[in-house]
């Protein structure tokens, strides 16, 4: 994959590109070339050392600053990517636990070395789990009030969900896009949409476009207050619409202090 990403990005007869800057990986920590050929940078401007996109980036400096000594904590990603921060966090966290759904799997067992977890109802121990990471992740879900909740009750104290997420409707308030019913239909109320799974050819339905408002459903949901980070520093490749890391804080007793 490499390969490819660095002959399309520096072949002598390539387009040229949209953005272009240099500076220090925070996916894969080398000195690297940013290199963007189509205007939707989310998706396009790679890394030309290991590939990462700007979402990746943002999220290993997010990690890095809020948890500096992540790789000594018990990390569990949820649908991790083949490549980019999923690559980093599980070569060099100690304790990290991958998983993905696989509907005809009890969770809590393993799939080739993969965890089968659901969100909406983890299999983990109460407060067993530093880092809950996912990427692109809770713009897929049915029952997003239940995932916050399970990550809630799962998370130690003084823990956090980290997780990037497309807020799609910005300041306006999230909207749901398909139901699932009781009896396993799913009702869509606009035209269907979907995302890459790496488990899935069918890939993964988006069921809400979230908005900032994601702040107060958390909130709603589990009662943990979350940051919302923005970066964008091109010596680091941090650049693109829609890149926002969320950090949802389990506080560790007697944190609270009166103001």
């Amino acid at each position: 994959m490499l390969k490819e990403i660095r002959a399309k990005l520096f072949g002598s007869k390539g387009p040229v590109p949209v953005l272009q800057s240099s500076g220090r990986c925070p996916t894969c920590m080398h000195e690297a070339n940013f290199v963007a050929l189509e205007p939707y940078l989310r998706n396009s401007y790679f890394c030309s050392h290991c590939g990462s996109i700007p979402r990746e980036r943002a999220l290993m400096a997010t990690i890095e600053l809020y948890f500096p000594k992540w790789r000594e904590l018990v990390i569990h990603e949820s649908s991790p990517g083949s490549g980019g921060a999923s690559k980093r966090l599980a070569e060099e966290g100690t304790h990290y636990i991958a998983s993905q759904y696989f509907a005809d799997k009890l969770p809590g067992t393993l799939v080739d070395g993969v965890r089968c977890e659901n969100l909406e109802a983890l299999s983990f121990a109460d407060e067993s789990i530093d880092l809950h990471i996912t990427q692109d992740v809770m713009e897929h879900v049915f029952h997003p009030a239940q995932v916050f909740r399970e990550i809630a009750r799962t998370l130690k104290l003084g823990g956090a969900h980290i997780f990037t997420a497309p807020l799609e409707k910005k300041h306006e308030p999230s909207v749901v896009r398909a139901r699932l019913d009781a009896d396993g239909t799913v009702t869509h109320f606009d035209t269907a949409v979907y995302h890459g799974n790496p488990v899935s050819a069918q890939g993964s339905l988006v069921t809400i476009d979230w908005g900032y408002d994601i702040c107060r459903h958390i909130f709603e949901a589990c009662g943990l207050f979350t940051h919302l980070v923005h970066l964008d520093d091109l010596s680091k490749g941090i650049r693109a619409d829609l890149n926002e890391v969320l950090v949802t804080i389990k506080p560790r007793a007697g944190a609270l202090v009166a103001l």
